[in-house]
């Protein structure tokens, strides 16, 4: 769902990773992202929906929540993808997502130069995104830029750093994922610019909204009356 795309990784996953400092006790945050166009117009955007705490997350795409969605009980190796309208649960096979994952981190760490230096800048001025005030950095390799607003009030939650290791995919990105580990907060905005033969790609990813604290257990569980299903690996 998240890890998609290549441009996906970066825009979503990324944004979250800094893992060093406070761990709160859960965290639920809903992100926007857009393709930018070579004009510089926004298009609509695909709207995601992120819940963590403990070793376990969920995430949901669209407008509307409480539908189909990613569990991820990291503590036990486990993903399930939830289909409320069917009351489905299928559970899928763990190695064959972490082989996506590292795959399409790959991919992605190629077009970036992530194994590059990658030189960061801080950006003159503050924004206010999410109700915080941010400070901007930008990171710049060969072949990509990333410029990230981080709220400096709000703490380096490890919110996919267990999801970027139990997937392999903090090994395929390390210099972007050390990068943005050492920015001073949490990135509330990303622009990641990457250019491929010759073209500019362009996302931008924005938290519209951000909330710390204890998230209920049964948002990481399978709902009762599902039923389950398992994927073959």
């Amino acid at each position: 769902m998240i890890l998609a795309t290549c441009l996906a990784v970066f825009a979503v996953a990324l944004p979250a990773a800094p893992a060093a400092g406070a761990h709160p006790a859960g965290i639920y945050f809903e992100q926007t992202t857009r393709l930018v166009s070579a004009n510089g117009a926004e298009g609509g955007g695909v709207r995601s929906r992120v819940w963590h705490a403990a070793g376990r997350m969920r995430l949901e795409a669209g407008d509307a929540p409480g539908g189909p969605a990613l569990v991820l009980q990291l503590d036990e190796g486990r993903a399930l993808r939830l289909d409320p309208e069917a009351k489905l649960a299928v559970e899928i096979d763990p190695a064959g997502l972490r082989a996506r994952s590292h795959q399409d981190a790959s991919v992605a760490g190629t077009l970036i130069g992530a194994e590059d230096t990658l030189r960061t800048t801080a950006l003159a001025g503050t924004r206010t995104i999410a109700g915080h005030a941010c400070r901007g950095y930008r990171l710049k390799s060969r072949a990509a830029s990333v410029e990230l607003w981080v709220a400096p009030t709000l703490p380096r939650a490890s919110v996919f750093a267990d999801f970027l290791e139990w997937s392999g995919a903090a090994q395929a990105l390390p210099g972007l994922v050390e990068a943005i580990r050492e920015l001073p907060g949490f990135p509330l905005e990303t622009r990641t610019r990457v250019s491929v033969l010759g073209e500019t790609q362009e996302t931008l990813s924005t938290v519209t909204r951000i909330r710390l604290g204890p998230q209920p257990a049964e948002l990481f569980e399978v709902p009762a009356g599902f039923r389950v299903e398992k994927v073959a690996p």
